[in-house]
């Protein structure tokens, strides 16, 4: 089953705003993906949210494009910024990344984003978004997959397992 970016917008508004927040605060992120041989590759990816999708723009031929084209799954994680105190938490989404050929949707894009010419279009559809960050002296984790709800994990500073709060 397909999950989309307005898809989970749908089902879990304030953290998709949350998850994209943190996302547009930066250009670049990083992108794994599987190469032929198995072996993950870590890259540099720009991002962007247009018409209720995620998308993944790239060169032709780039080796993430045909790492993609021949393995769909990927993960994605928001550039962490400077410093360590993350203040607005950290973010990370997987899935799959579906090619996008068809030219009206090619070109649509280009009007509004203007990528270099030409280009690979990947739709992102979600397996899984994580948002990590702390409050107080709690680090905090909420988890969203298609098939489960909105999880919350906390881990104290001190002694014991994490726990998991409702919502």
């Amino acid at each position: 089953m397909t999950f989309t970016w307005a898809d989970f917008v749908s089902a879990e508004p304030r953290f998709a705003e949350t998850v994209q927040r943190r996302f547009e605060q930066h250009v670049h992120h990083v992108l794994a993906t599987l190469r032929k041989d198995g072996s993950p590759r870590l890259t540099g990816l720009e991002v962007t949210f247009r018409f209720g999708e995620l998308w993944l723009g790239m060169m032709p031929n780039s080796l993430k494009a045909l790492d993609l084209a021949r393995d769909p799954r990927f993960a994605l994680h928001a550039n962490p910024g400077e410093g360590s105190e993350m203040a607005d938490g950290d973010a990370k989404i997987a899935g799959r990344a579906v090619e996008i050929t068809d030219e009206e949707t090619l070109v649509r894009f280009a009007a509004e984003v203007e990528p270099p010419l030409p280009f690979h279009l990947f739709r992102v559809d979600l397996g899984e978004v994580v948002w990590t960050g702390l409050d107080g002296e709690d680090l905090v984790m909420r988890i969203w997959r298609p098939d489960r709800p909105l999880r919350t994990v906390r881990r104290g500073s001190g002694e014991g397992p994490p726990r998991e709060d409702q919502g």
